[in-house]
């Protein structure tokens, strides 16, 4: 008798129920339909083909982007007793000639390949010898030119149906907007086949953002906001490489366990502290976005960006490495003026596509717009990518609303001394014409003989600088990159400086504290206190047992099934059995020693 998707779901992965949109997408893989899936993160998208995979009469090719992600895969399928294999550079000849051996002869039913070894004339022909069910391409959202994240490499794989008619072809992103959707269907299928979008909705993360005025003090108050920080995984995103490094090393002085990662490093190193941030508890990386595509850690409790991320897609992908095992985690956003025209620049310097670097500007437009926003966090977040929903209570502008107030005068007085001075200078020389300053700049120009000079001194530098990000943010005011970053007044502003249209912006607070949410100060509400020893009992166990086999710790078993360990305590394999997430190979493998530490529970005595 044929095995069905939900026998599979229960007898090898070890789970009760599939999970939203999952079941949709194994029908149309399992009956050949071409179909892009855009899931948000934690929802499960590996199954989706894996199900499919197994219940395949011929191979399955996935196509993913990094050695580690590959590695990571297979040692979970495997521990789930599913052969599969990887064919990669960090492995021996010998070991890549024995794991094709494995697929040519049918024993692994998937083989995980990077982009560049699949498109290669001698691999195209041999797989073409294996006459795959199945091409699964990971991280898709990278084959369009469109998207945030494109690699010319990727965009190969769009002659896949040329070599391979008769294969389904199935893509799974998180990050795609409809332009991006909508190239990356017609790229690999041509239109036929369909497009699912289950949502980009990520309830558990609380979202918040802050100008930077002290990162230092600023991220010392992210970290201890929220109970129970202590001993919690977390990202620390940073713009440069240098700044990598002086972050790791702050937080290390400070009693942080914290470790870089960053494309400087060499290749052994970055592997080093990419293991212990999956194996380990309690770590912090610091990372640039080298770190992060393919991260399948479930229990990252934060993000944090230092830096201003690229785009609303690149920021989406980043802080949705964060609660991945469906708990409440924190996320948070520093900027600045700095971060604002260094991102131009890159742009500017991104080789000679004009258009692509306007749509990079567009993107980058939109994400100041998030940042200044006055309404739900969330709902401007997923109204970006098309998606509608009511005001979260689970962000910082719904938790402590900002004010907004009209700025129109001050914004007048700013572009008269942009305008004055030639439109041709930046925020800081603009800040002390308008503060009245001393300065050999201005002296060496005449400006203290300006009207403006000092029309502004009754408010802060640090005002003025907010100021002037709102007025970007809200596009009345632009940076031209070419001139040196200077700032330059766009044709809303100069119709706001005519009086013809008014200035609203968010009040300004000389230091803002963020409240959060009662919900996310608590992580681990879903287990009680007094099983919390008996789960630590368990991670240590699982962290052991992930260090002697090498593998991430998720790989023998994810938190929701330790914390259901926790909870139901078994004291019989078959009771193991009946945790989500043990299916027989993982009782097999590791249920006498996990059912060691928990029906001893059953045998403490009763006080």
């Amino acid at each position: 008798m044929q095995s069905s998707a939900s026998d599979v779901l229960h007898e090898v992965f070890g789970y009760a129920d599939f999970k939203p949109g999952q079941a949709e997408i194994i029908n149309l893989l399992g009956s050949a339909t071409n179909t892009l899936a855009v899931m948000p993160t934690g929802a499960g998208k590996s199954l989706c083909y894996q199900i499919p995979a197994i219940l395949a009469d011929r191979p399955t090719i996935v196509i993913s982007p990094l050695v580690a992600l590959m590695d990571d895969q297979v040692a979970g399928l495997r521990a789930n007793g599913v052969d599969a294999a990887c064919i990669h550079s960090g492995q021996t000849r010998e070991e890549n000639v024995a794991n094709w051996r494995r697929v040519a002869s049918g024993l692994a039913k998937l083989l995980y390949l990077s982009p560049e070894r699949l498109m290669t004339q001698r691999m195209l022909e041999a797989i073409g010898a294996l006459n795959p069910a199945l091409f699964v391409i990971d991280e898709a959202h990278c084959i369009s030119k469109w998207g945030s994240s494109f690699r010319p490499d990727y965009e190969q794989l769009s002659q896949l149906k040329t070599h391979f008619p008769n294969a389904a072809i199935g893509a799974f992103t998180a990050t795609a907007d409809k332009a991006t959707r909508d190239d990356v269907a017609a790229k690999l299928f041509r239109g036929q086949g369909e497009i699912i979008v289950h949502g980009f909705d990520r309830p558990n993360l609380t979202l918040a953002v802050a100008t930077k005025s002290d990162w230092k003090g600023q991220l010392a108050s992210f970290l201890e906001g929220r109970e129970g920080r202590e001993g919690q995984s977390g990202i620390i995103y940073c713009l440069s490489r240098k700044f990598t490094e002086e972050v790791a090393a702050h937080l290390s002085d400070n009693g942080t366990d914290a470790i870089a990662y960053h494309a400087g490093q060499d290749a052994s190193r970055r592997r080093a502290n990419q293991d212990r941030f999956m194996s380990e508890t309690g770590v912090v990386m610091v990372a640039t976005i080298a770190f992060g595509m393919g991260i399948d850690k479930p229990d990252i409790r934060f993000v944090c960006h230092l830096n201003l991320p690229s785009s609303m897609e690149a920021y989406y992908q980043e802080i949705g490495r964060a609660g991945r095992d469906g708990a409440p985690a924190d996320t948070m956003m520093l900027y600045g003026l700095d971060d604002m025209r260094m991102r131009r620049q890159f742009i500017e310097q991104d080789g000679e596509d004009q258009d692509h670097k306007l749509r990079e500007h567009k993107r980058l437009d939109s994400l100041l717009a998030y940042c200044e926003a006055s309404q739900c966090r969330r709902a401007t977040l997923l109204a970006y990518f098309d998606e509608t929903i009511e005001p979260c209570g689970n962000c910082d502008n719904c938790l402590n609303p900002p004010v907004v107030v009209d700025g129109t005068p001050q914004a007048q007085m700013l572009f008269d001394a942009i305008e004055r001075t030639g439109e041709f200078f930046g925020a800081v020389h603009i800040i002390d014409v308008l503060r009245g300053a001393d300065t050999a700049k201005i002296k060496e120009r005449g400006h203290e003989t300006l009207p403006c000079y000092g029309a502004g001194k009754d408010r802060t530098k640090i005002y003025w600088q907010a100021f002037i990000r709102q007025a970007l943010a809200g596009r009345a005011l632009s940076i031209n990159i070419q001139k040196y970053g200077c700032l330059e007044i766009t044709p809303m502003g100069r119709a706001i400086a005519r009086g013809e249209e008014p200035f609203l912006y968010r009040e300004i607070r000389e230091r803002e504290k963020t409240k959060r949410s009662k919900s996310s100060r608590k992580a681990h509400a879903a287990i009680a206190p007094e099983n919390e020893d008996l789960l630590a009992k368990l991670k240590a166990l699982r962290l052991s047992l992930s260090k002697e086999r090498g593998v991430p710790a998720y790989v023998i078993f994810g938190d929701a099934s330790l914390i259901e360990m926790a909870t139901k305590q078994p004291t019989t394999l078959a009771e193991m059995s009946e945790i989500n997430g043990v299916g027989p190979r993982k009782l097999e493998s590791f249920g006498e020693m996990f059912l060691d530490l928990t029906k001893t529970r059953e045998l403490e005595p009763h006080v």
